[in-house]
């Protein structure tokens, strides 16, 4: 019988109490603030990296996850008598955390020959940020605690990454516009007419898929677009950053327009706060 371990990376948002209840691994991105690294997720919260994302003079970095964290990873998982071990990253064009685990994993092979075929490591390239592929991850450390295959597992990941759409609408511009999510020249008008830009990933790239005109428009604007192509009763999840107003106003709108609650809440990571800033309300749902 097959033995399977669930693993994903930090930027896959999955709250902490949550992957300790279903037992999967969170492997970190590294975070750079102010001269300071922080294990993303461990060293720092989602919500204590906000305050420095406001009164940061650059724009934090962030970087893949440490080689040496899967050699490690692989190691022992191998040594606990793991048949399989299912490993989802972060969005490969955003990142080589995902190749960095395909690398490591080649390495491991070649030192540990007698493993082949005894101990199998699946990377998936999620192509993805955010709950976005960490719904995905939740879902199949459930299938494995419930004794799913490994292949049915791993077909509902894909299932999942392959059909969700993720909704971020950031109040302000500063931060896309230096991370690049939308030109500079374009962030500008933004600003001076007050436009909010709908930004979703699609084959692995970002796109503005749509303009608000005004804060107060943002939710109301939003979960329309959502309601017209999510597929009904389907699991959604809201996002949140520092903005209480407009994530109250979408927590007792949402469920009201879209016909059920969400499944989830959760804070923004760091990550994708970088690039989005944390006044940000989003939503992650099934097409």
């Amino acid at each position: 019988m097959a033995k399977i371990k669930i693993v994903t990376d930090s930027t896959s948002d999955i709250p902490k109490n949550l992957a300790e209840e279903l037992g999967i691994e969170v492997l970190p991105l590294t975070l750079t603030a102010n001269g300071k690294e922080y294990r993303d997720g461990i060293d720092i919260t989602p919500e204590e990296f906000y305050k420095i994302l406001d009164t940061s003079e650059e724009i934090p970095a962030s970087s893949c996850v440490a080689p040496a964290l899967y050699t490690e990873l692989y190691e022992r998982v191998y040594e606990e008598g793991y048949t399989d071990l299912i490993l989802t990253s972060i969005n490969s064009k955003g990142s080589s955390t995902y190749q960095g685990s395909v690398m490591t994993k080649e390495m491991f092979y070649e030192d540990h020959p007698e493993a082949v075929g005894k101990f199998n490591i699946h990377n998936i390239d999620s192509q993805t940020y955010s709950m976005s592929y960490g719904w995905a991850v939740v879902e199949a450390a459930r299938k494995a605690n419930e004794g799913a295959s490994v292949e049915d597992i791993i077909a509902g990941i894909m299932d999942w990454v392959e059909n969700t759409r993720p909704m971020f609408v950031p109040m302000t511009l500063k931060f896309v516009k230096k991370s690049g999510r939308v030109s500079a020249a374009a962030a500008f008008v933004g600003d001076a007419l007050g436009l909010k830009p709908v930004i979703t990933f699609e084959n692995g790239e970002s796109k503005v898929v749509s303009k608000i005109r005004g804060e107060k428009k943002v939710v109301k604007e939003l979960l329309g677009m959502v309601k017209s192509e999510r597929k009904p009763g389907t699991p959604y999840m809201i996002v949140y950053g520092n903005n209480d107003e407009q994530f109250s106003k979408l927590r007792d709108t949402c469920t009201e327009v879209l016909g059920d609650a969400p499944e989830l809440e959760y804070p923004v990571g760091c990550v994708i706060g970088i690039n989005t800033g944390p006044n940000i309300v989003g939503i992650i749902y099934r097409r």
